[in-house]
């Protein structure tokens, strides 16, 4: 009964409509074996491979480097990265947003893909929040970091591949590639930010104090400047006082309120301590 249990719950793993990203397997004094998506005292995370959900979805265009329109008419947005936008209507385009989105059309031109959802199915445009694989399992998300062609934007609860992502960055960056031998993603000192910066910037600064409500947590640079993580999210970070004193470089997306300037920063590798 209990391997038919175990089994059932491996299948629905694999299933499309399956969320778990991290997988925890446990065995009590009788020897039973349990598996869960929390982790508990003593259980131990394990590997399930990658399987995709048996679906090809034809791709009809390819709307930017981290966006796809597929047959069916709908919007695709991929996990876990953000590449630099393409002009239109609503904005103005960013270095390196063409070579992205020509980068992905070739890769995409006349293909078909499978989608692997993570806790959260939609965005608040109403896209699908997917990692895109290629028959293979190429894993297109991870390639656009891989090239320089995309940076993070990790967004929890959507948390699946978050370190293969990271390793991804890093190799890039590293290497110079793409975005990361750009001027114009370049840090500089946050005491220059703006609202001219616009668009995903790297600051370098060092924060002074801490501050706290009911909902964020701010590092404070100065009386301007701090940025942001949501309390709910702290549990994803060291404790907050290992980054005072210290030179960071903070990577995102600046907001202003009047003469105020905040960054809201959702995971960790947004944050790098120099």
């Amino acid at each position: 009964m209990i391997k038919i249990l175990i089994s059932i719950f491996v299948i629905n793993l694999y299933s499309p409509y399956s969320f778990a990203s991290q997988i925890f397997r446990s065995e009590d004094a009788q020897g039973r074996v349990t598996y869960s998506d929390t982790a508990t005292t003593g259980a131990k995370q394990v590997d399930i491979p990658f399987q995709n959900n048996g679906f090809l979805h034809r791709v009809a265009k390819v709307y930017d480097g981290d966006t796809i329109v597929l047959k069916n008419g709908k919007r695709v947005r991929l996990l876990g990265i953000n590449a630099p936008e393409v002009e239109s209507r609503f904005r103005t385009s960013e270095p390196g947003g063409y070579a992205a989105k020509k980068w992905l059309q070739e890769k995409l031109q006349n293909k078909s893909v499978h989608l692997q959802f993570d806790q959260e199915r939609y965005d608040r445009y109403k896209r699908l929040l997917a990692h895109l694989f290629l028959p293979g399992e190429k894993h297109l998300n991870e390639a656009l970091l891989e090239h320089g062609l995309a940076v993070l934007n990790i967004v929890p609860p959507n948390l699946r591949y978050a370190d293969k992502l990271v390793r991804a960055q890093q190799r890039a960056e590293k290497q110079k590639l793409g975005i990361w031998s750009m001027p114009r993603y370049q840090p500089h000192p946050i005491s220059q930010i703006s609202n001219k910066n616009r668009g995903w910037q790297r600051y370098l600064g060092t924060p002074k104090s801490i501050k706290r409500n009911r909902k964020y947590s701010r590092l404070v640079f100065n009386k301007k400047i701090n940025i942001r993580i949501a309390n709910e999210n702290l549990e994803l970070f060291p404790n907050l006082k290992t980054y005072l004193g210290k030179s960071i470089e903070i990577r995102g997306w600046a907001s202003r309120s009047g003469e105020n300037y905040s960054i809201l920063i959702r995971h960790p590798s947004a944050l790098i301590v120099h």
